[in-house]
């Protein structure tokens, strides 16, 4: 087991292995499999041979991924300490696993993943367009079967104690509210930071009693404009999302101690973020097009910036500002792909 001791981020969500093909302009898939750019779905049945047809018949890049461990892998990044972040989740005791874990590991990661070796590791399908739009069909899998029991172990319970921040993503919410609960529950008692995202809007369409069981954990509450506007619409909270953010940062939760901070990106438009009941506009820097390879994680990689500088008790215009860094340079990547260093200046 790696040396515990510099956690100060940890991470728990759905590992998946990315298989990402470029599409250019070819909509074949899309329209045979019935999915649409810009959407972030989980798999049905009619999805299955997706898999297979992009492993034989295209030339696939397999990245570590996963909403969570792209988040994480990015901060861990910027952070530039080996070890200094940490990755619960489940998956086969398979090839892909193995390929996972490794790659992670690569990047400075922490992982403690749980082993189900009945289920195949969970793989995410990325179609990318010849605009750098994408469209994610997830199957699980392993990633499904995650149990709070894992975090019983001394190894788990180490390193989360250790850990002096924690971020979920919304996609877990599928999995194990209880985990969640668990991580939450410890950060609540211990005054440490809690960060959620909504992740998709289906998420907040039909996991709405997990989404408003982790709400009352979340101190930080990371969204784009869609999902923020799919809240907004089954809660009725209005439309201007200045509004719907300052009412969401007033809902109920459990550390008082705190106040909750809520942040929406809106691709190259202004991200908001109302801290402390002020709302503040952050602009983001523009990126030609022509620099624009693939959308695929760039909110992951906002919150791994976000989250490098959170841990490091820097302001919320830092934290604002990494992250804007961070996903300025994912989408001139194909795929959450990392160098071996960061050159981040604060």
């Amino acid at each position: 087991m790696a040396n515990i001791e510099k956690i100060v981020l940890v991470g728990m969500g759905n590992p998946l292995l990315d298989i990402s093909v470029d599409l250019g302009d070819d909509t074949t898939l899309l329209t045979k499999y019935e999915l649409k750019m810009g959407d972030a779905i989980l798999a049905e049945e009619k999805h299955q041979p997706l898999y297979k047809e992009l492993a034989e018949s295209y030339k696939p890049q397999y990245i570590a991924g996963g909403a969570t461990q792209n988040s994480i892998r990015v901060a861990q990044w910027m952070i530039g300490t080996p070890g200094s972040t940490a990755y619960f989740g489940c998956v086969g005791n398979d090839e892909f696993g193995e390929l996972m874990k490794a790659r992670a590991n690569a990047d400075g990661v922490i992982t403690h993943y749980m082993v189900d070796d009945t289920t195949p590791t969970g793989t995410c399908a990325v179609l990318v367009g010849s605009d750098g739009e994408r469209s994610l069909c997830a199957n699980l899998s392993a990633a499904n079967n995650f149990k709070p029991t894992h975090l019983e172990t001394d190894i788990a319970k180490s390193i989360y104690t250790t850990a002096k921040c924690y971020y979920i993503a919304g996609f877990f919410l599928t999995v194990s509210v209880e985990s969640l609960q668990v991580i939450g529950e410890h950060a609540a008692a211990q005054n440490k930071p809690f960060a959620l995202n909504l992740s998709a809007p289906f998420i907040v369409d039909f996991f709405g009693d997990q989404v408003a069981t982790a709400m009352e954990y979340a101190d930080y509450l990371f969204c784009n404009e869609s999902e923020a506007a799919a809240y907004a619409n089954k809660h009725d909270l209005g439309e201007d999302l200045k509004e719907v953010a300052l009412k969401i940062a007033a809902l109920p939760k459990k550390n008082t101690k705190r106040s909750r901070t809520v942040v929406f990106t809106q691709g190259s438009r202004s991200t908001l973020v109302c801290h402390d009941s002020v709302v503040t506009e952050y602009p983001v820097e523009p990126l030609a097009q022509d620099l624009l390879v693939d959308t695929n994680g760039a909110g992951d990689a906002f919150v791994g910036g976000f989250l490098s500088q959170l841990v490091q008790g820097k302001s919320i215009e830092q934290c604002v500002n990494a992250g804007h860094f961070a996903a300025r340079f994912i989408i001139q990547q194909s795929g959450t792909q990392l160098p071996a260093a960061c050159d981040y200046k604060a």
